[in-house]
C-alpha cells in the first residue's frame, strides 16, 4: 500500500524553483567574493558572526554552532583565515580547555572591503527583484521552513537578530 503524499503540479513546481533558488545562489555569493576580495562565503559568514559579536571573540565551539559548521571544518577554515591575519586564536580566559577565535584588526578590515560588494550581490539577485511585499513573504517563509528544521539552537537566536526594531545593518 502505497500512502506517500506525492507533491501536486503547483507544489512541484513551487518546490522544483526552490532547490534552483538553494543551488544557485551558494555559488553567486561564493564566485562574488572570491574574485572581489578573495575570501569564500563560508569564511566570510564566520568573520561576519565574528564581527557582530561583542568583542570580535567567540568560543570555537559557539561559532561552530552559529555558523551551522562542523568543529573539524571550522577549524580549517579559522586556521586559513589566521595565516592571513583576519583572525586569532587563543586558549579561553574563562576555561583554558577551550579555544576563542578572535577577528583581528585586519579581520575587520576585509570585512569592511568585501561587504560593500557582497550587499550588492545580494541586493541585485534577491532584495531588489522582490517587492517589500515580497521581502516580507520571504522572511515568512523562511520562518516557516526554519521552524521546521532548526527551531532552537545557536543558529535559530542568530535568524532574528535583527527582527527588533532599530536592529538594522551597519
Amino acid at each position: 500500500m502505497d500512502d506517500t503524499r506525492w507533491l501536486d503540479r503547483g507544489q512541484m513546481a513551487a518546490w522544483v524553483r526552490f532547490v534552483a533558488v538553494l543551488e544557485l545562489v551558494p555559488g553567486l555569493l561564493d564566485s562574488q567574493l572570491r574574485h572581489d576580495s578573495g575570501v569564500t562565503h563560508f569564511e566570510y559568514f564566520v568573520m561576519a558572526v565574528l564581527s557582530e559579536t561583542p568583542g570580535g571573540s567567540m568560543r570555537m565551539a559557539e561559532l561552530a554552532g552559529a555558523t551551522n559548521a562542523t568543529l573539524s571544518r571550522l577549524s580549517h577554515v579559522v586556521a586559513r583565515l589566521e595565516d592571513r591575519g583576519y583572525v586569532e586564536r587563543s586558549p579561553s580566559a574563562e576555561n583554558g580547555r577551550a579555544t576563542d577565535a578572535r577577528l583581528t584588526e585586519g579581520g575587520r578590515e576585509k570585512m569592511r572591503a568585501a561587504a560593500p560588494g557582497h550587499v550588492a550581490t545580494v541586493r541585485r539577485h534577491v532584495i531588489d527583484v522582490l517587492t517589500p511585499e515580497q521581502v516580507t513573504q520571504l522572511t515568512a517563509i523562511s520562518d516557516a521552513i526554519l521552524g521546521s528544521i532548526a527551531p532552537v539552537g545557536p543558529m535559530a537566536e542568530s535568524y532574528r537578530r535583527y527582527d527588533e526594531p532599530g536592529a538594522d545593518s551597519p
